[in-house]
């Protein structure tokens, strides 16, 4: 059976922890006096990457997320994630093999087990 085409891995918004902090240095009083510092926590893998160097707190944020994205640590976590997500989709498609179902019929207020057939056994 053919398995439509589907990511191993999903990530979401309740995957991170973002917190906020004043970033000071270059920026002045804006950076001295608003949030603009962004610190982004993968809550799974503990790895955390900030960035302080830009005025505002969005840019700030699309950098962190660059950074975690290319983080070395963050690849090897989501290579091996995806690896264990691999190998649960081999398992479960092993198991729902066609030779690896049984089949139980309700007679007479019993459960029976359904005899497959040579044809069935071929498929």
């Amino acid at each position: 059976m053919q398995r439509k085409e589907e990511p191993l891995l999903t990530l979401t918004k309740k995957d991170f922890r973002v917190d906020t902090f004043r970033a000071g240095g270059k920026g002045g009083q804006n950076q001295n006096k608003r949030d603009t510092g962004v610190r982004i926590t993968h809550r799974v893998s503990g790895i955390a990457v900030e960035s302080r160097s830009e005025r505002s707190q969005l840019q700030n944020k699309k950098l962190a997320f660059r950074r975690l994205c290319d983080n070395k640590k963050f690849k090897n976590w989501l290579k091996i994630e995806s690896l264990h997500a691999e190998e649960i989709h081999k398992r479960v498609d092993e198991a729902m093999d066609l030779k690896n179902l049984e089949t139980e019929t309700f007679i007479n207020g019993e459960w029976v087990l359904k005899e497959r057939s040579e044809d069935e056994n071929a498929t």
